[in-house]
């Protein structure tokens, strides 16, 4: 599967256990996860590549492991392409 493909399941999943997705132009400051007021939110900086974006969301849904475990039909990422493969 390619990063890209990767990304968009990634994303799939995250929205699926309550996370919204903001796509912002950040200065290079990369971005992450953060909950603000009671809502979960994922930023991701525009000037990133879809590998990069791709390493955020997992990271954020790691720190959502637990909610992962709970949900035993949750749908399982694919090990990250190579470093060389093409998005």
């Amino acid at each position: 599967m390619h990063t890209v493909d990767l990304l968009d399941e990634s994303l799939r999943m995250a929205r699926n256990l309550g996370y919204e997705v903001r796509f912002e132009w950040l200065g290079g400051t990369a971005g992450g996860a953060c909950e603000i007021h009671g809502r979960r939110w994922i930023f991701l900086d525009l000037a990133l590549t879809p590998a990069e974006h791709l390493q955020l969301v997992r990271e954020a849904l790691g720190a959502s492991a637990l909610c992962l475990e709970a949900r035993p039909n949750a749908p399982q990422l694919q090990n990250s392409p190579s470093a060389g493969q093409a998005a």
